[in-house]
């Protein structure tokens, strides 16, 4: 039983982790939309990064695949904010 209830945790931490990431995503579509990225906080997002890296790191670690997947999703949806940033930098 305990292990079901382990499994459901760590999908659901999954999905919950991937769907925080969207927001992400949507910035970098907004930026795209807009060809600007004046209202971007760059350094925001590089420390996103840099902590979003390290959970990756941390959930390699443990083995921990909820971890490793969500903050996957998460590294990706922040460094295409940054290169879109750079990209559209006026």
């Amino acid at each position: 039983m305990l292990e079901n209830l382990s499994d459901i945790i760590g999908i659901l931490a999954t999905v919950i982790g991937i769907i925080t990431s969207v927001g992400f995503y949507l910035q970098t579509f907004r930026i795209i939309r807009r060809k600007s990225s004046a209202d971007v906080s760059v350094k925001a997002f590089s420390l996103f990064s840099i902590g979003i890296f390290t959970w990756f790191v941390y959930g390699i670690s443990l083995n921990n695949l909820p971890l490793i997947i969500s903050n996957i999703v998460a590294l990706i949806g922040t460094l295409s904010v940054i290169i879109t940033y750079f990209k559209y930098k006026k």
